[in-house]
This record gives C-alpha cells, structure tokens and sequence, in this order.
C-alpha cells in the first residue's frame, strides 16, 4: 500500500526527522510509511467523518490489535507495527501535536527466539566451490559468495561495496551499514583472491559487452549493471540448490554461519560485535546459544555417560 501522506504534514514530518535528524535507513523510513499508512487506513473506518492523531484512544488501539490477530498475522509483524505507531506519537508528543502517547502502555507481543540457521564448515566450504570460475559470471558468482562468508555482511552492504570501498592490498572492505554508520571488516585470502582474479578484467568484460554505464558497484549483474538485493539471493538460491541441503538458506544465514564460526574457533564476543556492526552486545549474544547448544550436541553424542 502506497499512502499518499500529503494530507499527514505531521507525519511527513516525522519521516523527515528520522532521516534527516535520526540518519535512519531508506529502509527502515519506508518501513514506517508503511506501518503508519496501514494505521491510517484503519483510522479512516473508525472515523468516517475525518480524524486527529490526538483522536486516537485505547479502544482504537485494542480495536486494531484484535483486527490484526483475527487476521493471524506474524507476532513480528505486530509489534514492529506497534513499534513504529509509538515512536510516531512519542514525535506528536515531543512537538506538542498531542498531549500523550496512547501507545506507552501497549504490550507488544512476546516473540518467540528463534536460534539462527547456519551451515557447517563443510557446508560452507562445498558452497563456495560451486561457482564455474571459468566463466566470467561463474567468477563473480565466487567474489558474491566469498564476500558474504569473509565479511558476515548484510545483503544491502554487499551490493553497496564500491570500488573505493574494497581494499585488496590491505586486505579489509569497508562496509555501509544500518543507521548509516560504516565499519571495516578483513578478508581472508582466498576472498582476496577471488576478488583479484574478478577485477582483473572480468568486471570490465562484462560492462563492456553489454555496453553497461559506467558506475562505480564492485558486483554487476549479467548485462554489466550494478547487482540488486533481489539478485543476490537469486544467484544464493540457485547454488543452495545445487547443494541440495535441507536448510532454509537466505544471504541472512551465511551472515549467521559467519558469526557462529568465528565464536566456534575461539573469537571474543565484543570482536564478533564490531564485525557484524551490531549497536547493542545483547544481539549478537544469540549466536554463544547456538554454540553452547552445539558444544551440548557433541557431548551428548560422544560422552560415554552422557
């Protein structure tokens, strides 16, 4: 749903303010467009003759809640929209546009904590070594999914490294993440490799076939332009396939096998944190559940008296 929020200056603005004064995500900003167009939609059936945002009460709120649970939707998709719903009127009510916030007290939610998927070092490995490197879109296949094991990044990192961005030499990227902050991450040398072997030339051929503008993208699509998010995990699914493992693998979970790993062969938690670029430590903490729950695995497996 695409709402026109034109007649919502104050929500306008509070889109405004999170990207400009909070340096919020693209992403993110139109997450709660979205949210806030879905409220709005609802507002309209409660209020037929037109409603203020100072309108809105708790048998609103209940009333959409109850809707949105009738409707069975995802516990996550409940509470980030609640999520987003109290963070607007908290704005209405930093800038006097309503007196208090009737979403303060809401309970989002319990979500249930799901471990992360990840593969095994033997997956990972025989993934790796499925692209056709004699072929140009083989060999760029190989850097796709390098990069995403060497570096744990998000699929919106990954299709925004540049040129400028990646550092063969000194061996690091530099990676854009949420909240537009950067960090460096290191790479291995078999990524640096790979890496080398694509922007020797295979880059440029391509670009130059199809007579693709001229940009700047490290990864490109087969007609030379620059990779998108939806490429990525095309190109993921078609060698999860060859694999044929029975695990739900989306770019997100080689981001999850990269953490894993890295705590499994003795890295420290803060150190895994800065890689992954996550704001808060309790995040990243899931993945010492995952390998304490495999270190559980193995002596259970193998200890005699287990």
């Amino acid at each position: 749903m695409k709402e026109d929020f034109s007649v919502y200056p104050d929500v306008q603005k509070f889109l405004q303010y999170l990207e400009v004064e909070k340096n919020t995500s693209v992403l993110t900003v139109t997450n709660y467009a979205a949210d806030i167009a879905v409220f709005t939609e609802f507002l309209k059936t409660r209020y037929p003759q037109g409603f203020g945002w100072q309108d809105v009460n708790t048998l609103d709120i209940r009333a959409y809640l109850a809707g949105m649970n009738a409707k069975n939707y995802a516990r996550t998709t409940i509470a980030r929209r609640i999520s987003a719903l109290r963070s607007f009127y908290k704005y209405l009510q930093r800038e006097n546009r309503v007196k208090q916030n009737p979403f303060v007290k809401v309970r989002t939610p319990k979500l249930e904590k799901h471990l992360p998927v990840f593969l095994e070092e033997f997956e990972i490995n025989e993934l790796l070594e499925l692209p056709d490197t004699s072929e140009p879109l083989g060999l760029r296949d190989q850097v796709l999914l390098e990069l995403l094991y060497a570096t744990g990044c998000r699929v919106s990192e990954l299709v925004g490294l540049t040129l400028e961005t990646i550092d063969l030499g000194n061996m690091f990227v530099l990676l854009h993440g949420k909240g537009n902050k950067d960090r460096i991450v290191p790479i291995g040398h078999s990524c640096k490799n790979a890496c080398e072997k694509y922007l020797s030339g295979v880059r440029r051929g391509i670009m130059e076939r199809y007579h693709a503008a001229p940009h700047e993208r490290l990864l490109v699509n087969r007609l030379g332009g620059p990779l998108t998010d939806r490429s990525v995990r095309r190109i993921l699914d078609k060698y999860i396939k060859k694999l044929a493992i029975r695990k739900n693998v989306s770019p997100h979970t080689i981001r999850h096998t990269f953490a894993t790993h890295l705590l499994d062969h003795g890295a420290d938690l803060r150190a895994v944190q800065e890689l992954l670029g996550h704001a808060n430590l309790s995040t990243t903490q899931i993945y010492t559940h995952v390998t304490t729950e495999r270190i559980t695995s193995v002596y259970q497996k193998n200890f005699p008296r287990a």
